[in-house]
């Protein structure tokens, strides 16, 4: 999840980010781009060879002439996408793109600034999953493994232009502590709160390019165990039944624009949470795969899909939800770099749906990467690349899962810098909560 809060332009130096093409594209289904006429059609020639040639290098043949063909294909779509958007830059039209008018027109055909941004902010959800550490055998099981100041520079994430304020910490009060992995170190850093996220501000040069200041809040989803018991206590309350005061964003007199970037996210309130949110000028964006069953929970029964007369009836019910704002509907299947899997997990994966995005031109349109994003990373967290692509499953980890060699000779998890990324008010808030510090 991301959101974000625009600020006015401030004028600085700006920073122009160019992306590399990937040869990698769909064979499958027809393409009907605008410029369609001016796009060389695919066609594989046929490829004679001797009697006693095997058939495996028959086929290694048919798909060199064909990785060729697309190549060229691929060159020519990218010119003539890059023509068309050096005339459009985000700073002109970020009201649009975040959703200034609902995103009439922009979603299919998908607009190529608007997914480049979803794709950015995915990006941003994305590091909070990178960056959680649940290794049970790390004594910061629980945390965030980078210190705030260096959080962007240790994922390598320097080139969005963001610094990050303030970490975000989740508590729950489940009392089942045999339930969820925890840090095998009977020293916890905590035993009840959870890093979940950040908020972080655009820097001077994306400031400028972006055409606002840019604040975004970023969390990730469920991860844990625990996390995953109090989503299934999906019983509605009312908004003021924590006591959370209300916070209000101002700028010159005026409310700061807000809208939500939302991936495979589920159901969060009823229809009058719904109305409420769309009163208060909050857009949101919510990007799914059509094969995930997240997004079609809670409310099995009553959703926004059922007759609006029943959902009046029904809308006092506890188990009565709907979905909020604008939807943006991916399939995995039409991807040829997927498995054709039925694993809820894979259908789920953000990296795939970034995947999903970046192939992504409009229903019925060929599965085309526009920004040469690498499909490996679909497989960081996951097993959903095809096997003949040869990236293993699940790679991304740590050199030596995280272990060093002291001055000693022996193998050793590296100390942290002291955790001071709680801010000085923290207590203050922890308070209001009805929270004790010790129990973050």
């Amino acid at each position: 999840m991301a959101i974000s809060l625009s600020n006015n332009p401030l004028l600085f130096q700006s920073e122009n980010c160019l992306s590399t093409p990937s040869p990698l594209i769909s064979r499958t289904k027809s393409i009907d781009f605008a410029t369609r006429s001016s796009t060389p059609a695919i066609t594989i020639p046929r490829v004679l060879s001797p009697p006693n040639e095997s058939l495996s290098s028959i086929i290694t043949e048919l798909e060199k002439e064909e990785t060729l063909q697309e190549q060229e294909f691929l060159s020519s779509y990218s010119a003539t996408h890059s023509k068309r958007e050096s005339r459009r830059k985000l700073a002109n039209v970020w009201r649009e793109i975040h959703g200034q008018d609902d995103w009439v027109g922009l979603l299919d055909p998908v607009d190529p600034l608007l997914r480049s941004e979803l794709i950015r902010y995915g990006e941003m959800a994305q590091a909070c999953y990178d960056a959680f550490d649940y290794d049970p055998y790390s004594k910061y099981c629980g945390s965030c493994r980078f210190v705030r100041r260096r959080f962007f520079e240790s994922l390598g994430m320097t080139h969005h232009g963001y610094e990050v304020t303030r970490y975000l910490y989740a508590v729950n009060n489940i009392n089942l502590p045999n339930f969820f992995k925890r840090s095998r170190w009977p020293k916890m850093w905590s035993n009840k709160a959870n890093w979940i996220g950040y908020v972080a501000v655009s820097n001077d040069e994306t400031t400028k390019r972006l055409g606002r200041r840019d604040i975004t809040i970023a969390w990730r989803g469920t991860v844990t165990r625990l996390e995953w018991i109090a989503d299934l206590m999906d019983f509605l309350k009312p908004v003021n039944g924590n006591k959370i005061p209300w916070l209000h964003l101002m700028q010159d007199g005026r409310a700061l624009p807000v809208c939500v970037f939302s991936y495979s996210g589920p159901r969060v309130g009823n229809v009058r949470f719904k109305e409420r949110i769309e009163s208060l000028g909050v857009k949101v964006l919510r990007v799914v795969n059509v094969h995930d069953v997240v997004p079609k929970a809670p409310g099995f029964l009553f959703n926004e899909q059922v007759p609006p007369m029943l959902m009046k009836l029904a809308e006092g019910l506890p188990w009565c939800y709907s979905h909020i704002g604008v939807e943006l509907a991916l399939d995995h299947k039409n991807s040829p770099f997927l498995k054709d899997t039925v694993d809820p997990v894979c259908a789920h994966n953000l990296e795939a749906h970034l995947h999903l995005l970046d192939g992504y031109h409009g229903k019925g349109q060929r599965f085309v990467l526009a920004s040469g994003r690498d499909p490996a990373l679909v497989n960081k967290a996951s097993d959903f690349l095809k096997d003949h692509y040869l990236v293993p499953p699940f790679w991304r980890q740590d050199e030596n899962k995280g272990m060093i060699m002291n001055n000693d000779g022996r193998w050793v998890q590296p100390e942290r810098p002291k955790l001071d990324d709680h801010p000085s008010d923290m207590h203050h808030h922890l308070k209001k909560l009805g929270l004790s510090s010790s129990e973050c």
